[in-house]
């Protein structure tokens, strides 16, 4: 016996063919609508594989080598990561940067309504007394004078401008009321063979002199000054003690002795 006689043989021992049975062969009653039902099956498998059959003469319609031997075209497949889970902390507030550049001025806007009149309100509190932002005096003597005293006060005894009183005529002192530049002059005449010695006090401090040495003859002397005083300050003439007899000539008939003060400029306008 040939050698593919024998390997037929062993095949069919090893495999025996059983016989063909219709689906429906192990059922005694099979159902009235079994042999559509396989049918039906029958026909979308043969639909499919048609569909599935391709044209050789058409080669527009062979799939691309990448396609072939699968049903779907293949994707590459790539990790997806969630990227919440690889946040990380919050960090330290960083340094504060430099200022920009102004921008333009915008243009003015429309005036807004008027509001509502509000209520009146409560009375404020008194006010200080009226001020008066003048001062301003003019005073003589008629009569002469000579003493021995030590720094004796002159006294003035013709008012000829006081303004608001703030010269005290019985001082012989202006006291001030309002603060500033003031200017003051004195005028003197002097006497025949006797010293003339005066001073232009502020407060207590000698301020000017007005002096003239004894002579022959009898002269007019001046002193003229300008002061920043404060208020309450004062201004005075006193007579200074020397060696010689200190004399100033005065007569009933004329008037050769003033002193005159007057506010140039009070301190809150200064």
């Amino acid at each position: 016996m040939s050698m593919p006689y024998v390997l037929a043989l062993l095949l069919l021992w090893v495999c025996p063919i059983e016989q063909y049975r219709p689906p429906d062969d192990h059922r005694q009653d099979p159902e009235p609508n079994q042999g559509r039902v396989y049918r039906d099956y029958h026909r979308e498998t043969r639909h499919r594989e048609m569909r599935a059959c391709q044209r050789c003469c058409d080669p527009g319609e062979v799939p691309p080598p990448q396609y072939s031997g699968h049903p779907y075209p293949q994707y590459p497949i790539l990790p997806q990561i969630n990227i919440t889970l690889l946040k990380g902390d919050k960090g330290d507030i960083g340094e504060r940067g430099p200022y920009g550049k102004s921008g333009k001025a915008g243009q003015m806007g429309l005036h807004g309504p008027s509001g509502i009149k509000g209520n009146k309100g409560s009375m404020g509190v008194p006010g200080e007394p009226c001020k008066s932002f003048f001062a301003a005096f003019s005073v003589a003597r008629k009569k002469g004078l000579q003493s021995n005293d030590y720094y004796q006060t002159l006294i003035f005894d013709i008012e000829l401008v006081n303004l608001y009183g703030h010269f005290n005529m019985f001082t012989g002192k202006f006291f001030c009321y309002v603060s500033g530049i003031y200017y003051f002059s004195l005028n003197v005449h002097t006497w025949n063979q006797k010293e003339t010695y005066l001073h232009v006090m502020h407060n207590e401090r000698e301020v000017v002199i007005l002096y003239a040495q004894p002579s022959d003859r009898s002269i007019m002397q001046s002193q003229s000054l300008m002061l920043e005083v404060e208020r309450d300050d004062q201004v005075w003439v006193r007579l200074f003690k020397g060696e010689r007899e200190n004399a100033i000539f005065s007569d009933e008939f004329d008037t050769y002795i003033t002193f005159n003060g007057h506010l140039v400029k009070p301190k809150n306008e200064l």
